[in-house]
């Protein structure tokens, strides 16, 4: 059995639920899901510029988890960029 999930401070709220390339109709666009605590760790360390260790404090999660977060959502926004995907915000 997973061990349960820590519940996760998340401040922002995203003003719009989808980007994705001009042009493109959407039917035809590949969807990539960013969570919530992916855009939350990504406003508060790229957007913020805070350190990560003070996000983490911000989000109620380790170090390590913010850094997890970071790179998982930082992966699927270069995957949306580079190959031209839709950015979905949950």
């Amino acid at each position: 059995m997973p061990r349960q999930k820590i519940p996760r401070r998340i401040c922002s709220i995203p003003k719009c639920s989808y980007f994705k390339p001009n042009g493109i109709p959407m039917p035809e666009l590949e969807v990539i899901a960013l969570a919530d605590d992916e855009r939350e760790a990504m406003c508060l360390v790229d957007n913020q510029g805070l350190q990560q260790i003070q996000a983490a404090d911000a989000m109620g999660v380790s170090r390590q988890t913010l850094a997890n977060l970071l790179k998982s959502g930082r992966k699927k926004v270069t995957d949306a960029l580079l190959n031209g995907k839709a950015l979905k915000m949950k």
